[in-house]
């Protein structure tokens, strides 16, 4: 990951802090948020409101959080990336069903521009991997996800 991005979410969501765990999963998986946002080389006004939505109310981030990630992610854009600290926590501490949640939202995002890149799909498979999602699972959360964007 950019050593800015890198260095907030150390701060921020290192396994060592007493921190809520939930608080901290936010945190990693805007982390990913951001990175699936740029995926693609181009950024949409509609990727770009599904971050801030998936940000604010689905991750209850504060306005500060929420702007400083958008700040350091522009500021960053397109240098080389890094998943594992994220996928790690988001891996070591939490149950089945929030890692699935995270690939969904990663797919709401990849779908936010209503077209699929090849980089954005690459990304989901790679970062369902490292969470060890099934490919089922990843695969039900992709057609969950298309079929509420028809809707």
């Amino acid at each position: 990951m950019l050593n800015a991005i890198k260095q907030f979410f150390e701060q921020n969501i290192s396994p060592e802090q007493p921190e809520d765990t939930e608080h901290q999963l936010k945190l990693a998986t805007a982390a990913l948020l951001i990175e699936m946002m740029q995926q693609d080389g181009k950024t949409t006004d509609d990727e770009i409101q599904a971050v801030k939505d998936a940000l604010r109310t689905k991750f209850e981030l504060t306005e500060s959080e929420t702007r400083t990630l958008f700040e350091l992610a522009r500021e960053e854009a397109k240098q080389a990336t890094d998943f594992h600290q994220f996928t790690r926590l988001i891996h070591g501490h939490f149950p089945e069903e929030k890692k699935i949640k995270v690939v969904e939202y990663l797919w709401t995002i990849a779908y936010a521009d209503n077209e699929l890149d090849a980089h954005e799909e690459h990304m989901i498979r790679k970062i369902s991997d490292l969470l060890y999602v099934s490919h089922k699972d990843m695969m039900k959360t992709k057609h969950k996800v298309q079929a509420a964007q028809e809707n």
